[in-house]
Formats: structure tokens, C-alpha cells, sequence
């Protein structure tokens, strides 16, 4: 048996470290780094995202769903499910790899059913603009103050380095209990779909 000689296990052990120092700086430091940018906006507004936009177009619950409108057997759930409908335009400047999650006023932070479904949003090529949806599985006991929440991610420290927030407009519980109330029966996942910007 072979054992790795000093030199090479002296490498893995700095590269080890390396990684370590840059996720041990001081948080402050990098949260507060004038290149990581967070944007805000709401449901129907066109949100600049570097060169790129985004905007959620709608905001729909439901009992259950079709993951496309060939399937017969419908996804359930104890809870309730959200779609997050969306177009994506891509600027010049590549947007990354990004994350979605769903945070309500609770706490509780919602990925996305990864069934048929993407985990993050896929801006296509530059002069382009794709139109699609997230399905969330919700707690109905934590909805109020949804927020939908973009993160990218750079790839070597694993810092956000540009966010992007969208309020979802559930301000109270009882608004929450209307949109659970009035959800609808069923829901079929739309395909993805790509067209020329506009």
C-alpha cells in the first residue's frame, strides 16, 4: 500500500485552509460589500437584475397539481401548493447560477417541488426571454408575508453575491385565509416556453 507523499497531502491541506479563510471573513465585511447588491420589487414589476430582469407575472395556490397535462395521477399535499409564474430576460452579462426559496413572516424558508420543476430560474440566451413556473408546498399555517427570494451564488466562497426579493403581497392572515379559501382545485405545471424580447 501506498502512502501520498508530504507534498501532496501539504496542497490538499492548504487548499483546505484556503476555503476556510474565505468563508471565516468577517461577515460584516462581506455583507457589506459594495458588489453584493440586493433588489427589491413586487408581483407584475419588471426587477433589473444586473443587465438581466425578472418579472413574477403571477402568484397562483391550489389543492393539487399536474406535473405536465399528460399525467393522470395529481400530486397532493396536506397543505397547500403556490406557483410562482415568471419571465426572464437575459442581459449581455451571464446572471449565474441562482437558488429560489419561499420565506414567510414565521420564518419557515420553502424550496421548490422539485418534480418537473426547476430549483432556480433559467435565464435563457442574451435577446431572449423565457416564461415559466416554481411550485411551492406550503404550511397553510405560515403564509403571511411570503417573499420570494433569489440568491446567486459565487462559486468559491459560497457568499450571495447579488439577491433579488419579491414581495408576494399576503400582508395579514386573513388575507392569506382568502387566497388558501379561494385556491383552486387543480393546477397543470405550463411548459417551459422561449421567445424573442420584446
Amino acid at each position: 500500500m501506498k502512502l501520498y507523499r508530504p507534498a501532496t497531502v501539504l496542497v490538499g491541506v492548504l487548499f483546505v485552509l484556503l476555503g476556510g479563510i474565505a468563508r471565516l471573513v468577517d461577515v460584516d465585511q462581506v455583507f457589506d460589500d459594495p458588489a453584493r447588491v440586493t433588489v427589491h420589487g413586487t408581483i407584475g414589476e419588471k426587477i433589473k437584475f444586473g443587465d438581466s430582469s425578472l418579472t413574477v407575472t403571477r402568484m397562483r395556490f391550489f389543492k393539487d397539481y399536474l406535473a405536465d397535462e399528460d399525467d393522470d395521477k395529481p400530486v397532493t399535499t396536506d397543505g397547500i401548493f403556490v406557483a410562482i409564474e415568471y419571465a426572464a430576460a437575459r442581459g449581455t452579462e451571464d446572471p449565474g447560477s441562482n437558488s429560489i426559496t419561499l420565506t414567510a413572516d414565521g420564518g419557515t424558508v420553502y424550496e421548490p417541488v422539485a418534480q418537473n420543476s426547476s430549483t432556480g430560474i433559467y435565464f435563457p440566451q442574451p435577446g431572449f426571454v423565457q416564461s415559466d413556473a416554481l411550485v411551492f408546498e406550503l404550511n397553510t399555517s405560515d403564509v403571511k408575508g411570503l417573499t420570494l427570494k433569489l440568491h446567486t451564488i459565487e462559486f468559491f466562497t459560497g457568499f450571495p453575491v447579488r439577491d433579488l426579493t419579491v414581495d408576494l403581497a399576503i400582508p395579514s392572515d386573513e388575507i392569506a385565509k382568502q387566497l388558501e379559501d379561494g385556491a383552486a382545485d387543480q393546477y397543470v405545471q405550463p411548459e417551459r416556453s422561449i421567445r424573442v424580447a420584446s
